[in-house]
């Protein structure tokens, strides 16, 4: 897992310079569904947000129940995002073949060439991470995202300058930590309860960061909106509560964020907020923003993990491919 941290900078910054072909797929559409299980759902809701902002376009999650249990839905004039890391899973090969026969053109994002859901898909963009063998996804989430900053690239002449620009400031991170790094180490050894919050693309690298700190270090953590959490969640901050900000440096998101931090403080949680701008980054694309926000805390949940004696690349419980009907 740690190795595969350390390429993170690199297969995000060659994956996102690189072009896609798209063929005219994505010409005349109305909506875009995204349709991904676990890591790959997290970085699907990255994408969902940048995708909504750049094409104007509803981009939102579709269960591969839909398909995999039932029969489908219409999805004329649409696009159907499918992620998968070993593009194995039943469920997501059923989604990839129901979508195409329901209307939509069916583009994967996937690191394993060959795979069944290359073959069912109308286009494949490969993640080109490279091996992955630690269990949790670290390198494919990231890629996962920078395949699909560069379909929105290909759309767009404006979209694909930031994407250069954010290859070359990506790029400077490698090696970096957070400042923070022993500190958040030593309040989440000692937490119970996790909330991981974020908001926009934020929102999508906090679904990622909850799911890693239950994998690789069996502690009980969930993901909220900023504003979602200020509702019936924020009723937790009573008993023992560690509190993940995650901020990606967005504008538009710092009001909500700010309020949030300022609730949980004033109530008694251990509230750490972790942003790009502590290590120095400037302002990117957001989705950038969410890649950089999780090589930034992907180290401390594993170290996280060895403190508490276990074995972050091996969860007793997990396999590398999981096959879900």
């Amino acid at each position: 897992m740690a190795a595969e941290i350390a390429q993170i900078p690199s297969v995000f910054s060659k994956r996102v310079s690189r072009s896609v072909d798209l063929d005219g797929q994505f010409d005349d559409l109305q909506a875009i569904y995204t349709v991904a299980r676990g890591s790959s759902d997290a970085a699907a809701n990255i994408l969902s947000y940048e995708w909504m902002r750049e094409l104007q376009l509803p981009v939102t999650s579709l269960p591969p129940s839909v398909f995999s249990l039932g029969t489908g839905v219409r999805l004329d004039r649409s696009a159907c995002l499918l992620i998968s890391q070993s593009g194995a899973s039943e469920d997501l090969v059923k989604s990839a073949r129901g979508a195409r026969a329901r209307g939509a053109k069916v583009v994967a994002l996937t690191n394993q060439p060959g795979s069944a859901v290359e073959q069912a898909a109308d286009i494949c963009v490969p993640l080109d991470a490279g091996p992955e063998f630690a269990v949790p996804a670290t390198k494919t989430v990231i890629g996962s995202i920078a395949a699909g900053m560069a379909i929105l690239a290909s759309h767009s002449p404006d979209y694909a300058a930031i994407c250069k620009r954010d290859a070359a400031e990506v790029t400077k991170v490698a090696g970096q930590q957070h400042p923070d790094y022993e500190t958040i180490i030593h309040g989440l050894i000692r937490s119970q309860h996790i909330y991981v919050i974020g908001r926009d693309t934020g929102f999508g690298a906090a679904q990622e960061v909850a799911l890693k700190l239950k994998e690789c270090c069996a502690l009980h953590a969930e993901a909220y909106s900023a504003s979602e959490v200020l509702h019936g969640p924020l009723q937790l901050v009573t008993k023992p509560l560690t509190v993940l900000l995650l901020d990606t440096g967005l504008t538009s998101t710092q009001q909500s964020l700010d309020r949030a931090e300022e609730r949980f403080r004033a109530s008694g949680a251990k509230v750490f907020r972790i942003s790009p701008i502590d290590v120095d980054v400037p302002i990117l694309s957001p989705a950038a923003s969410a890649a950089i926000l999780l090589y930034l805390v992907y180290p401390i949940v594993r170290q996280v993990a060895l403190a508490l004696s276990l074995d972050p690349d091996t969860p007793q419980t997990l396999s590398k491919v999981t096959s879900t009907l």
